[in-house]
């Protein structure tokens, strides 16, 4: 494990801020146009989406680097999706309302990442399906 103050940690950092920096102007951006609780379960639907797609994909292919996965997942994604702006409006929610928003932005925020899944199945090689033409051996 590299030191604190490594070379190459202080990169990774730098790389990881970037990603940050460009996800929490994504997120500024869906807000204006998508304000309020909208704006939030956009941002937060659209991050698990994403982020399920990215696990699951590297998984599955070496395609995207670690520095890569570092700079989208903890990066842009972390920065992008807000669960913080999550919990405030739902509080100051009127109660039917925040109850429905919470359910919704779990059952939604859930089923994304699920889809994300699925997406990265279906683009993705399956490494377990190396070497096999689809023949049988008799």
């Amino acid at each position: 494990m590299s030191r604190p103050d490594s070379p190459g940690t202080v990169a990774l950092v730098i790389l990881i801020a970037i990603g940050g920096a460009l996800g929490a102007n994504a997120r500024y951006l869906v807000g204006t146009v998508v304000s309020g609780l909208g704006g939030t379960f956009v941002a937060n639907v659209l991050g698990c989406f994403s982020l399920g797609l990215l696990v699951y994909g590297t998984q599955r292919t070496d395609l995207i680097a670690e520095r890569a996965k570092l700079l989208l997942g903890t990066g842009f994604l972390s920065s992008f999706t807000t669960y913080s702006t999550f919990a405030l409006e739902t509080a100051q929610s009127e109660p039917v309302i925040g109850v429905g928003y919470v359910v919704a932005s779990y059952a939604v925020g859930f089923t994304a990442v699920l889809a994300g899944r699925s997406t990265a199945l279906r683009i993705t090689p399956d490494p377990s399906a190396a070497g096999r033409t689809g023949e049988c051996d008799a």
